[in-house]
C-alpha cells in the first residue's frame, strides 16, 4: 500500500511515517517546514518528501493519505483529497487501527514531560530486554528515533491531548485505548483548540474512561485540575507519585522519590514506605526526578522490578531538544530546549541552576507556541526566569501582548529582539565579557527558531574559536 502523509516532519507525524515504512507500506509525504531532527529521521529512513501543498503530490495517487492536524481546510494538498475522494484518515486513527490493535498499551500525557517520560519507559523495557515498540514526539538519545514497531506485546506512546485533524476534534490520545496511563501534569495550553481549562478536561475525563479496570493510572497526588477529572469518573486503580522535600511535601504518595543530592542527579526510589533503589544519572532538575519515577511505576505496572528499572536510568541518554547540550566552546555552553509553557521554563532553569550554581545563565525564548502567542500566560511568566541572570526574547510578528510590559515589571534583566542576528550578536558579545568563565545559553523554542542553534554556533566558533 503507498501511504502519503500531509504534515509529514512534525514529530507525531514523522513517527507514523517511520512504523508505516516497517510494516512494508511505501511511504510519501509532505509539508512546508523541513527541518531536523524529524527530516533527518525519515531521510535515514528513505522517505521521499515533497516540499509544499500543491497537487503535483498527488501525480502518483496514494492509496491512503493520512493527515496531520496542521493540515486545514484550504490547504490545497487538503482540498485535492477531498475533491477526489482520495481514502483519508488522521494519525491517531492509524496509529491505533494498524499498530496499537491486541498490544498492551503504555500511554504518557500531561501538559509537560510527555516527550521525556515516555523515552524513559521505552528505555527502561529496552533495557529490560522487552524490545517494546514506541513512539515518541522526539529522538530519543538511547534509540536515534521516534518511532518503532518492536517484537514485544508493550507499545509506549506519548499521548498528546492536541487534536487529532481538522475532521476530527477529540484529543489524539482518545484513540489509544491504555492499559497504563500516566498524567504528569495539567494545566491549561493550546489556547487555539482549548477555549478554557473545562474543556481539556474534558478531554482528560474521555481518555480515562477507556483505561481497563485492569489497568493503572499515576498521577500527582493533591493536582486539583487532576482530581477534577478523576472526579467525572474513574474505574481503573489509581496509584500517587511525587517527590518528598519541604517545596513538596508527597509524604502520602505511594511512589516516592528523595533526592540524595540537592540538583537531582543522584536520588533515592521509595514505593509504599519502603526504599527500593537509588538512580544516579546525567539529568537534573525536579521535573526530570519526576518524569523519572512515572517512568519507574509505570514499568513496575509493566513487570519490571523497580531495581532494573533504576539501573536502566542510570543509563538514560536524554532527548534531542530537552536541555540538549549542543556545543561547548571556550567555557560557553550552548544547549537546545523544546520548553514554550511557564512552568516547563522555571523548572528546566531552576534544574540547570541547581548543577551549575553561581555560573552565569542566559535564557532565549521564542514564544512560538499558540498559547504564549496569545498572551495566555503571561502573568505567570514574571515568575519563570528567577534562576536565570538575563532573558532575551525573539519578539514575533503574531505576538498579541505587549512584550514590554514583562521586561519592565521583571526582577531578572531582560531585553528583546525581532531579529535573530541580532540575538547572536548580543550572545556573542555575552561571551567575550565572560574572559575564560563559564557561561550558559538556553534556546528555549518549540519550532526552528530560525536556524540559530547553528548560526550561533558557528559564530562562537569563530570568534571565540573551536574548544
Amino acid at each position: 500500500m503507498h501511504i502519503h502523509i500531509l504534515g509529514i516532519c512534525g514529530t507525531f507525524m514523522a513517527g507514523i511515517a517511520v512504523l508505516a515504512k516497517e510494516l512494508g507500506h511505501v511511504v510519501t509525504g509532505s509539508d512546508q517546514n523541513i527541518y531536523p531532527p524529524m527530516s533527518d529521521v525519515l531521510a535515514a529512513k528513505g522517505i521521499d518528501i515533497y516540499q509544499g501543498y500543491d497537487e503535483q503530490q498527488f501525480a502518483v495517487k496514494p492509496d491512503q493519505v493520512v493527515i496531520g492536524n496542521a493540515m486545514s481546510r484550504g490547504n490545497p494538498a487538503v482540498e485535492y483529497v477531498l475533491n477526489n475522494n482520495l481514502n483519508y484518515v488522521c494519525g491517531p486513527q492509524w496509529l491505533s487501527e494498524h499498530v496499537l490493535q491486541g498490544r498492551w498499551v503504555a500511554a504518557l500525557s500531561g501538559t509537560h514531560g510527555k516527550t521525556t517520560t515516555t523515552a524513559m519507559l521505552t528505555w527502561i523495557l529496552e533495557f529490560a530486554g522487552k524490545k517494546p515498540g514506541f513512539l515518541i514526539g522526539g529522538v530519543a538519545g538511547n534509540f536515534d528515533e521516534s518511532a518503532r514497531l518492536g517484537d514485544g506485546e508493550f507499545f509506549v506512546v506519548e499521548a498528546d491531548e492536541y487534536d487529532s485533524a481538522f475532521f476530527d476534534k477529540r484529543s489524539k490520545f482518545v484513540h489509544y485505548r491504555p492499559r497504563t496511563l500516566v498524567i504528569n501534569n495539567l494545566e491549561y495550553d493550546h489556547a487555539d483548540i482549548f477555549p478554557d481549562m473545562a474543556a481539556i478536561q474534558t478531554q482528560f475525563h474521555h481518555l480515562v474512561r477507556t483505561v481497563p479496570e485492569n489497568g493503572l493510572i499515576l498521577s500527582p497526588p493533591g493536582q486539583e485540575s487532576i482530581e477534577q477529572v478523576l472526579e467525572q469518573g474513574c474505574w481503573t486503580p489509581r496509584q500517587t507519585v511525587g517527590i518528598v522535600d519541604r517545596r513538596n511535601p508527597c509524604a502520602g504518595a505511594n511512589w516516592q522519590a528523595k533526592r540524595s543530592v540537592n540538583d537531582g542527579s543522584s536520588f533515592g526510589v521509595w514505593f509504599e514506605g519502603k526504599k527500593a533503589a537509588d538512580v544516579s544519572w546525567n539529568l537534573c532538575g525536579d521535573h526530570n526526578l519526576n518524569n523519572g519515577l512515572m517512568a519507574i511505576a509505570s514499568a513496575h505496572h509493566m513487570g519490571i522490578s523497580i531495581e532494573q528499572a533504576a539501573q536502566a536510568l542510570s543509563q538514560f541518554g536524554g532527548v534531542k531538544r530537552r536541555m540538549e547540550l549542543l556545543a561547548s566552546i571556550e567555557n560557553i555552553h550552548v544547549y537546545d530546549d523544546f520548553a514554550h509553557h511557564p512552568t516547563a521554563i522555571k523548572t528546566t532553569l531552576e534544574g540547570l541552576r541547581a548543577k551549575v550554581g553561581s555560573e552565569q545563565i542566559c535564557a532565549v525564548i521564542e514564544p512560538r507556541s499558540n498559547t504564549m502567542q496569545k498572551g495566555i500566560h503571561q502573568k505567570s511568566l514574571k515568575n519563570a526566569f528567577a534562576a536565570a541572570d538575563e532573558v532575551i526574547w525573539h519578539k514575533l510578528p503574531a505576538m498579541e501582548w505587549d512584550l514590554q510590559d514583562l521586561i519592565q515589571g521583571n526582577s531578572t534583566p531582560m531585553q528583546g529582539s525581532d531579529s535573530v542576528d541580532r540575538i547572536i550578536e548580543i550572545l556573542v558579545a555575552n561571551a567575550k565579557q565572560a574572559a575564560g568563565q563559564p557561561r550558559h545559553f538556553i534556546l528555549m523554542s518549540n519550532g526552528g527558531f530560525d536556524g540559530i542553534h547553528t548560526r550561533l554556533i558557528k559564530t562562537l566558533e569563530t570568534q571565540l574559536g573551536a574548544a
